[in-house]
């Protein structure tokens, strides 16, 4: 189902700019519509690689006085019409190389061929798994249950174990599909919290445990190890997330 709520009023909730009122209208409206969550997600998302990318300049001194002189002489007829044009299409330029930019500074996880997948897609897939009825298709604690339940369902067998003893106890597992590929989706409890555990093939060689990445109250961590990609997330800590990752590589 569509959201009918304006777009306007996210843009203008995500900029500080409603009055108190509106805010908590809007913040109660979140509570229950998943799409408003999930665009306000990537835009804060894309705001912020924006920001940790310092994708800006200075301009020279002989440009700015350059684009000063512009602006203060007085322009008539067809010239300021196309030097008005001219800042205009400047400008939209810049928001287009921008965003593109953006798009690819966000976290990329490799997949096996020319598929990529960013965190972006794997905190989506693990809040649409927290849906009634979408966490696992195969429940079991025992690691010989859930492992065997992929066979034939992927082209690759993922590693599967239970740490109960180590506070991460096995729930089960299930198929889930990240970059354009199919990918398995292990899924851990952590108290009160799931964990779900995305693994797929790769080539690439093993790497240590990437430092944890956040968004919108979600975690997530990284990691190669023989053969395969992780990406582990979940609310809980990001020291939970790593001492889970590190039960994977030991």
């Amino acid at each position: 189902m569509s959201c009918d709520f304006p777009g306007t009023i996210l843009h203008a909730y995500l900029d500080g700019e409603l009055d108190a009122v509106r805010a908590a209208e809007f913040e109660r409206h979140l509570e229950n519509c998943r799409e408003c969550t999930a665009t306000l997600g990537a835009i804060e998302s894309l705001r912020s690689s924006l920001q940790r990318a310092q994708l800006y300049e200075t301009a020279p001194a002989d440009l700015r006085r350059k684009i000063r002189g512009e602006l203060k002489s007085p322009a008539t007829g067809s010239r300021g019409s196309a030097v008005a044009a001219w800042r205009w299409l400047a400008v939209a330029a810049a928001i287009v190389v921008l965003s593109g930019i953006a798009w690819y500074s966000l976290p990329r996880f490799r997949a096996t061929g020319p598929e990529s997948v960013t965190a972006t897609e794997v905190i989506d897939a693990h809040i649409r798994s927290l849906q009634p009825g979408h966490l696992t298709d195969v429940t079991s604690t025992d690691q010989h249950t859930v492992k065997p339940w992929f066979d034939g369902k992927l082209d690759f067998v993922p590693p599967v174990h239970d740490f109960v003893d180590e506070g991460f106890p096995l729930l089960g597992g299930r198929l889930d599909v990240l970059g354009e590929r199919n990918v398995a989706a292990l899924v851990y409890g952590r108290r009160k919290h799931f964990v779900n555990v995305f693994v797929w093939p790769t080539k690439e060689p093993d790497t240590p445990i990437h430092p944890p990445g956040s968004r919108q109250g979600y975690q997530w961590v990284h990691w190669r190890h023989q053969g395969m990609e992780f990406c582990a997330v979940s609310d809980t800590s990001p020291q939970e997330l790593h001492d889970l990752a590190e039960l994977f590589v030991q």
